[in-house]
């Protein structure tokens, strides 16, 4: 089957991803916090956002690569973390470290991950980041960000959008809860999904390795509310600039939507700025992050790298922030619908989407290069 004619776009993958993976998987995945507003204003906003097209340049084949923290990309985009890969496909860690590898581009791995930064570390190559929660025991987090560099995970991101669990009421109604308990409602749903269970009883039900050196893996949790929060804590900026003193590598502040909490970030030792809100499932009532990113991009200069993420669902959308400011994109559930439709090679597929729609809508737009998307920017639909 030639998945560029029956899935083209990612909401091809989407809807095909839905069929194929349990009901409270697909809740996991999927399911935002509150009523969703933030999910859909960030999508809207970003639809919101016109490229003028520049005739008679004769560009045919656009430049996409790109730089990032003394790093060049062949793609303007990269993974971001998913916590539990391995619930929407059994060993979705190994194979997106795999792919990441395979292509040229950086892959984050989750603190709530499947698969632990030793198991992941030799799959991803010289591509590896790290996301941490933020564990309040300054032991913990040391130990944590050894196992990441020991591991060859070089660049490392604090996301600081988390405080608290949220309340995702789609995922309470699923009856999901970390470490998964297979209730009679959830064996049901699982079994009208062969091909999902039979993967995932052959690899084991997935827990969160990383964590089991930190914490009891038998403590109950619920929907939201796993054993990870037992070790962590809500980061403030002396929480940044610890793990600054005590990380050598790049390190990446992720979650933040206020040009002021841009500019503490920097002040506190960022060395990039990662605007997103956590792709709705945190706090509903904020603004669309792409309405932030001129503001922030505005205060912390030029010399700032900028990684947004949030509501991208196509190569026009990464466009369309690029232009706003961002200097990378990271892609979260459009790689992770890929994976529940087809496996790892749905996620494969989903890069591919992308890079073919950057390609086409580059040329057609007139834009040599991601740099120049700016110069394309209509200004009344900031």
């Amino acid at each position: 089957m030639d998945l560029h004619l029956s899935h083209p776009a990612i909401e091809d993958l989407k809807r095909t991803g839905k069929r194929n993976v349990p009901h409270f998987v697909w809740e996991y995945l999927d399911s935002a916090v509150g009523q969703e507003e933030a999910r859909r204003r960030a999508e809207t906003a970003l639809d919101e956002v016109r490229l003028l097209p520049h005739m008679m340049r004769g560009i045919a084949a656009p430049d996409l690569s790109a730089r990032l923290m003394g790093r060049d990309y062949p793609l303007p985009f990269g993974f971001a973390p998913v916590g539990m890969s391995g619930l929407i496909w059994p060993g979705a860690e190994r194979a997106l470290a795999r792919l990441a590898a395979k292509e040229g581009l950086p892959y984050t791995l989750s603190t709530v991950a499947a698969a632990t930064p030793e198991e992941v570390g030799p799959k991803v190559g010289d591509q590896g980041w790290f996301q941490l929660y933020a564990p309040a025991d300054p032991e913990i987090r040391r130990d944590m960000c050894a196992r990441a560099r020991d591991a060859g995970f070089h660049t490392m991101v604090l996301t600081v959008d988390l405080a608290v669990a949220s309340r995702r009421e789609r995922l309470q109604r699923a009856r999901l809860t970390n470490p998964m308990t297979l209730t009679p409602r959830l064996v049901i749903d699982a079994a009208r999904r062969p091909s999902w269970a039979l993967a995932t009883l052959s690899a084991g039900i997935p827990r969160l390795k990383t964590l089991e050196r930190y914490t009891d893996p038998n403590a109950k949790g619920s929907a939201t509310a796993h054993v990870g929060y037992q070790i962590r804590t809500a980061p403030d900026v002396a929480y940044v600039r610890a793990l600054r003193a005590e990380w050598d590598g790049p390190l990446v502040v992720k979650g933040i939507l206020s040009a002021n909490d841009a500019e503490i970030a920097r002040e506190a030792g960022a060395d990039a700025i990662w605007v997103s809100n956590h792709g709705g499932r945190q706090f509903d009532g904020g603004p669309p992050p792409i309405h932030q990113l001129p503001q922030i991009r505005a205060t912390v200069g030029s010399d700032t790298p900028l990684l947004y993420d949030s509501g991208i669902r196509s190569g026009l959308d990464i466009m369309r922030a690029l232009a706003l400011g961002a200097d990378f994109c990271m892609i979260g559930r459009a790689v992770h619908y890929g994976l529940a439709a087809f496996g790892p090679k749905g996620a494969a597929h989903a890069v591919s989407v992308l890079r073919a729609q950057l390609l086409a809508d580059m040329a057609n737009a007139g834009c040599a290069r991601l740099g120049d998307l700016g110069e394309h920017l209509v200004s009344e639909a900031l």
